[in-house]
Order: structure tokens, then sequence, then C-alpha cells
């Protein structure tokens, strides 16, 4: 019989969320621009002509610098945006963040009468948002499982980022969980064995 992993989850994602919130403005601007700073340095950046990134909230690495720069490169840039009514998400193509307004659970997210659906994945990197990280690449999500079924039948470069203190030996998982193959936090980065 599995022993049943959600407690755990829920005690681990307290414990991340206190250790983000610790952290002062500053420093946390100090590392969100280093986490940046090696996410556009990475080879598979440089190569992806479609960037597929989560919008963050405050507690987040702040991936709105990304954006623009991401858009002023000349990349194509899509947002999620929540399905109504299940726990799907769709990505969206955006020419600016103003075009984003508060959706499902108040975050930022494209409006579909105005951006269109991406439907071709084809040379995309994709950014997964978690509370931590593990060293083959699962990671502690908000327990809703989004990124996990988008995932799924995901084919492109997924990267995880995450402050380096928010990444552990080992996290439980499931078999729905889908890890990434490479982490980047402020001071390392790590290749996992995703296959």
């Amino acid at each position: 019989m599995r022993e049943d992993i959600r407690p755990i989850k829920a005690r681990l994602r307290e414990y991340y969320k206190n250790l983000r919130q610790q952290l002062s403005q500053e420093r946390k601007a100090e590392l969100d621009r280093e986490i940046i700073r090696r996410v556009t340095g990475l080879w598979q950046y440089g190569k992806s002509r479609l960037l597929l990134t989560y919008v963050s909230t405050k507690t987040e690495i702040d991936t709105l610098p990304l954006i623009d720069m991401a858009l002023a490169e000349g990349k194509t840039v899509a947002v999620p945006r929540c399905v109504e009514g299940t726990r799907n998400i769709e990505f969206y193509r955006i020419s600016s963040i103003s075009e984003l307004s508060p959706g499902t659970f108040g975050v930022l997210e494209p409006d579909p009468e105005v951006c269109k659906k991406v439907i071709n994945f084809t040379n995309s990197l994709c950014l997964v948002p978690a509370l931590c990280y593990d060293w083959k690449g699962y990671r502690l999500g908000y327990g809703k499982g989004y990124y996990d079924r988008f995932l799924e039948d995901y084919n492109g470069t997924i990267v995880g980022i995450a402050y380096s203190n928010c990444v552990r030996p080992s996290l439980p998982h499931g078999r729905f969980d889908r890890p990434v193959e490479l982490i980047v936090t402020d001071s390392f980065l790590r290749r996992t064995s995703r296959r």
C-alpha cells in the first residue's frame, strides 16, 4: 500500500513559502536578476524561438523583466491562462505585459479575446514555476497539477527556476508528476535525468 504523500507535500509547501517570504525585497531582487541572467545565458534559451513562461506573483521569481527582454529580442512569448472549470492551462501569445489582467487566483493572465492561443510548440522553452525542486527535476508546485497536465504532452525544453535554498536532494512525487530537465538557480545550474 502506497503512503499518502499529500500531507508531506502540504508541510513542505508551507516551509518553502515561509522561506521565500523571509527574503528582503532587496535580496529577492538581486537573486531574481541573477536567475534571469543565467536563464538568458542558456544555449537552450538562445536557440528557442518561443518562450513559454509563467507570469510571476510577488513571492515568485520575477519573470516580468524576462518577458520584456524576450520580446525585445524578437522571441515569441506566450503565457498561461487557466481554462475555466478545469485544471488545465493554455498558452497565449502576448506582445506586451499590458495585455495581461488578473485572472484565476489573481494571477495576471492573457485575454483570449485579444491574444492568440499557441498550439504549435516547436522550438520552444518552457519555464515552470515551483516552490521547490529536487535533484532529479521533480517539483513541489502549488498542488493543483496545472503544469503537470500541460507537460505530459509537451516536447520542448523544460526549465525550472528556483532559489538555491529551494532545491533539495529529493521530494515525494506521484506518477503524474513530470520533472524538468534543467534547474536554474541564483548560484548553480543542474541538469537532471529527465528522459
